[in-house]
């Protein structure tokens, strides 16, 4: 038994010290994340100008959605803003799936222990620095190469070759802008999805490998029925955070341009809320159309994500589960037909 001086000693707890310095963190991320959402919803609630406080209710999503709204020029803004949200899935899709693609083919190439490869942290690093380069960079370098006139270096190399009579319109080009922004896309995230995919096959044990070989299992064979299925984890999280940053695709899309102002051809929906917010003088922003923009984008993403997350459960776990508690009933059941208490 505790003597009593042992008994008189306080319990001092550290827990205080601990929410002391997680303090910093919830308070900048409430300033900064927390609020702003909370703030986007009510202003897609209220009238468009920054003087106008009135309440609207729906009608910035019955316009944006369905040209319905009161305000002038509605059809004018829903039809920009599904152009917009068409875009933004265009392009997210046209560079996710080479992007996905190739980052696992290259994952598996780093992986494999029977590739030889001299230098392969060099490649890697190679690969993955684009990554790191501003979007503002890969804008203007990849406007400097490929625009649309004869006096850039793309154009004028092909009419110099003879391959082309004429310049390609890759900047302001309907389809050739859109394969631009998707070849960028693709060119500054691979290396980062190729790294995460690496991770994952080296958390691997590599005794399934050795056994697969054993068994005389092809590299085909191993990459489907050992890869493919124990990836399925990080490749959830990369269709997911790739999807986020997809359809909130803002910079390449909005700098891609010779002019002085973007293409109507790559607007997205981020470039939509930004035109908006700032169309012209204060005065005139469109803050509830962009609210309103906003609060969808945000509801297509979480139903996109959650749609992910379901289809891709561990359905063997969620079956054990539910024998689990199947069984624990038809104990229950019995123990209270023989009269006894649990």
């Amino acid at each position: 038994m505790a003597s009593a001086a042992q008994r008189r000693i306080k319990a001092i707890s550290y827990a205080k010290y601990g929410y002391m310095f997680i303090a910093p963190f919830f308070l900048v991320y409430c300033f900064f994340q927390i609020w702003p959402l909370i703030y986007t919803f009510i202003l897609s609630f209220k009238g468009n100008q920054s003087a106008n406080t009135e309440w609207v209710g729906f009608d910035n999503y019955s316009t944006i959605l369905f040209g319905q709204g009161t305000a002038e020029g509605a059809p004018g803004v829903q039809t920009e803003f599904l152009h917009a949200l068409g875009n933004t899935f265009i392009l997210w899709f046209g560079n996710f799936v080479p992007q996905i693609l190739l980052s696992l083919l290259l994952a598996v190439w780093f992986t494999d222990a029977k590739v030889k490869l001299p230098g392969k942290g060099f490649f890697k690093v190679v690969m993955y620095m684009p990554n790191i380069i501003t979007a503002a960079s890969v804008a203007a370098l990849y406007v400097s190469l490929f625009g649309d006139s004869k006096n850039y270096f793309i154009n004028a190399t092909m009419l110099n070759l003879g391959l082309i009579s004429e310049p390609i319109k890759f900047v302001s080009g309907p389809v050739a802008s859109k394969i631009m922004v998707m070849f960028i896309q693709t060119w500054l995230w691979f290396g980062n999805t190729m790294i995460m995919l690496m991770s994952g096959i080296m958390g691997i044990n590599p005794s399934l490998f050795e056994a697969a070989d054993i068994d005389g299992a092809s590299s085909t064979q191993q990459f489907f029925k050992i890869t493919i299925p124990l990836l399925q984890p990080i490749m959830v999280y990369t269709l997911v955070t790739s999807m986020i940053g997809g359809l909130q695709m803002f910079d390449i899309p909005y700098l891609f341009h010779t002019g002085a102002r973007f293409s109507r051809e790559l607007e997205t929906v981020a470039v939509f809320i930004y035109y908006n917010f700032n169309k012209g003088t204060v005065d005139q922003a469109s803050y509830g159309y962009a609210g309103a923009a906003s609060i969808i984008i945000f509801a297509i993403t979480a139903a996109l994500g959650s749609i992910t997350f379901y289809m891709n459960r561990d359905k063997d776990a969620i079956a054990k589960k539910k024998q689990r508690k199947k069984a624990e009933k038809q104990y229950k059941a019995k123990m209270k037909q023989g009269g006894l208490s649990i």
